[in-house]
């Protein structure tokens, strides 16, 4: 069967889309893993998230502000009030999805990390199909489990005695926070979707962008109050972030993903989000093998190639949940471009 790329990936950007999602992900595993020391951070990891959604706020308000002037901005903020304070439910859960990804990446290495992250997927499809009332079919849900399995196989130790092969599956607290940050991960991208698609369809998409990073920088701020010293957010801007240049590239590119994820929800969804991640996991392989000498064992290749097997399974069937064109009439023509599967102005 050939892979039906029309359904996959229906809008003119849609392809560019996802690749773009895939390869700042690959980036910002990489990046992280770079810029420790001995498995240690020597920054306030919550300070660089804080920035992060501080910069992504920065580009959103600079991108609205192209079409529209600062005065309507701040109208539009006050007529969609409500829609402000609904974000602050994704933003919250990706305040705890970023910050944990910096404390389970000392603890993993990218491969493994990401590979763990797919245990999402099954917990996305349930989400997907009560909030979208979208019954996944069989083809899709076997695919959803193959990923799965593979993702398993990977966390487990292959100790060859003789021609018997045992299986030793390891469990710490890592493993919890993993797990945490995939709840995360899949509660916040399905109701984020549902918000862009939803009561939020007629938005334009860097307004929208702009209560999500409003949000979220407040709830990093709350992260660093619960730390003990809010103050430290100045302190730590110095020396420890502005002068180390893989800081910067971990904000950077931090801030280029939020901005495509908004895209990427806005005209695919989030289970072909979660194979985008999949995806990841061949090219970050390799890349690690290379860049940090980490090897790829059997475990390794047994479940990047599940993952892959399960990624072109799903393509055949992919679940679709396009935003139909909306009609408006209060400067949101570039969001009827972007909600179009002819869109022409990612």
């Amino acid at each position: 069967m050939a892979i039906n790329w029309a359904e996959l990936f229906p809008g003119r950007w849609s392809g560019l889309i996802f690749l773009s999602y895939m390869t700042l992900f690959i980036n910002q595993g990489i990046i992280v893993t770079w810029s420790q020391i001995k498995g240690n951070y020597n920054y306030n990891f919550v300070t660089v998230v804080l920035l992060t959604e501080i910069l992504k706020l920065v580009v959103s308000i600079i991108l609205y502000c192209r079409n529209n002037n600062i005065a309507v901005f701040f109208k539009e903020v006050i007529k969609y009030r409500q829609i402000f304070l609904l974000y602050m439910v994704p933003s919250c859960l990706y305040c705890f999805y970023n910050n944990l990804a910096f404390v389970n990446l000392a603890a993993f290495d990218p491969t493994t990390y990401y590979l763990l992250l797919q245990f999402r997927v099954v917990i996305t499809g349930i989400i997907f199909q009560i909030i979208f009332k979208k019954k996944l079919s069989t083809i899709q849900w076997i695919s959803l489990i193959i990923l799965t399995l593979g993702c398993m196989i990977k966390h487990l130790n292959f100790n060859f005695n003789g021609n018997t092969v045992i299986p030793k599956f390891t469990l710490n607290i890592n493993v919890l926070f993993i797990l945490i940050q995939t709840i995360c991960s899949c509660l916040a991208g399905v109701y984020n979707e549902y918000l862009l698609k939803g009561q939020g369809a007629n938005i334009n998409i860097f307004l929208q962008n702009a209560f999500m990073y409003v949000d979220s920088s407040i709830c990093n701020i709350a992260v660093l109050i619960l730390q003990g010293n809010p103050l430290k957010v100045f302190e730590d801007v110095g020396p420890s972030i502005l002068l180390q240049p893989k800081v910067l590239l971990i904000i950077i590119n931090n801030a280029a993903i939020g901005i495509i994820t908004s895209f990427f929800l806005r005209n695919l969804n989030s289970i072909l989000k979660t194979f985008a991640s999949a995806l990841e996991l061949v090219f970050t392989a390799i890349l690690c093998w290379i860049i940090f000498g980490i090897p790829i064992y059997l475990n390794t290749i047994l479940a990047i190639s599940m993952v892959c097997y399960a990624v072109f399974l799903y393509s055949q069937n992919p679940v679709q949940n396009v935003t139909p064109k909306i009609e408006t009439n209060h400067n949101c023509e570039e969001s009827e471009q972007l909600v179009s599967d002819k869109t022409s102005c990612v």
